[in-house]
């Protein structure tokens, strides 16, 4: 989920912090800059990420800019005003999980008819040979009428640009309690593709229509299933591996060192996930408030990564955080292991040399 930084505190230490490649490098996604909420993928023989950006130095933009619809979602409630200067999302590419290329603006409002400010937490998937890049938009809260919600948009190409999809959001009201954002879309083996979302303590899995531009029944009728665990927060996330579903999510105060990544296993993609314990958390000889994360296993291996966001030591502002990733394992019995948070992160990774090994 999106949160912005002061200001300015915001801007004395950036000024340090990306001016002398601070020792937390963590495999340089720290040096990339002020970013939440990553979402890492493989696509194209690359891995790509996607997050949230928070950079303070953003420009406002000409509000002439904007169409009239946005124009008048713009001056209307919003809940904090700095929200009004995330309008677009960037990506990074890598194909050895050290060195990142940035793709500015792979999405932008002005492809957006409906989404006027506060682009948050995308989640991407690559099917029917297009890309297809879901957001959240505008923050929308229960009482709101106003256009909002998760948003579809898509791309020839996994670096955009991604155009909306539908011309309209996807989820654009609360169901169950959980406010439409933090999106994550999971393929299955058999092809179904669930969706988890939902913010303000509550989550929902939903199942989408094979072109990604609907949401379609469950087996039972069901269109949106609340499954929300205890300690639930935001940012859902789910793995499958040996059989077994693993529904992540973050939990605690996103402001300070109680944030962090639990779990809990089903024989299920819709549950029901029994809390099974907290794997990623605060090291106070490493980063505090870790979490909304995503998770990549390398193809072919039992190899696995998680990539988070985390406030760096030294920083106090709620808001202000940068991505890191490293290893995750598993125990005998399948189990998450607790996650050991690391400076500088696990180290390169070639992809194509896993994609060789696999193909043997």
């Amino acid at each position: 989920m999106f949160r912005y930084l002061r200001p300015a505190s915001a801007f004395l230490f950036a000024a340090s912090f990306f001016s002398t490649g601070w020792s937390q490098a963590t495999a340089n996604l720290s040096q990339q800059g002020w970013y939440a909420d990553p979402e890492i993928r493989i696509f194209a023989g690359e891995y790509w990420i996607y997050p949230t950006s928070s950079d303070p130095s953003t420009k406002a933009r000409d509000e002439q800019s904007f169409n009239p619809l946005q124009q008048k979602l713009r001056a209307g409630h919003v809940v904090h005003p700095v929200y009004l200067l995330h309008t677009s999302l960037d990506a990074f590419s890598s194909t050895d999980l050290v060195h990142w290329t940035k793709h500015a603006d792979v999405l932008d409002v002005k492809n957006v008819s409906w989404a006027a400010y506060a682009i948050w937490a995308p989640t991407a998937i690559h099917l029917n040979g297009k890309y297809y890049l879901f957001f959240a938009a505008n923050d929308i809260q229960k009482k709101d009428t106003f256009p909002g919600g998760i948003g579809v948009a898509v791309s020839d190409k996994p670096g955009g640009p991604f155009v909306d999809a539908i011309g309209k959001p996807l989820i654009a009201e609360f169901h169950n309690g959980a406010q439409p954002i933090d999106p994550f879309v999971y393929q299955d083996d058999d092809g179904s593709i669930y969706f988890y979302y939902g913010g303000q303590g509550h989550c929902n899995v939903a199942r989408l229509a094979p072109d990604l531009k609907s949401v379609i029944p469950m087996k039972d009728g069901e269109m949106y299933k609340e499954i929300t665990p205890e300690h639930y927060v935001e940012g859902p996330f789910v793995i499958k591996r040996k059989g077994v579903y693993y529904f992540m999510w973050s939990e605690g105060d996103w402001g300070n060192s109680t944030y962090g990544v639990a779990y809990a296993k089903s024989t299920s993609p819709t549950g029901p996930f029994v809390r099974a314990s907290k794997i990623l958390q605060s090291d106070a000889a490493i980063a505090n408030g870790p979490g909304h994360h995503s998770v990549l296993q390398v193809p072919g291996t039992d190899e696995w990564y998680i990539v988070y966001h985390r406030h760096p030591l030294g920083t106090t502002g709620a808001n202000q955080r940068v991505m890191a990733i490293d290893r995750m394992y598993f125990g005998a019995n399948g189990d998450i292991e607790p996650v050991k948070m690391t400076k500088d992160g696990p180290g390169s990774r070639s992809l194509a040399q896993a994609v060789q090994r696999s193909a043997r």
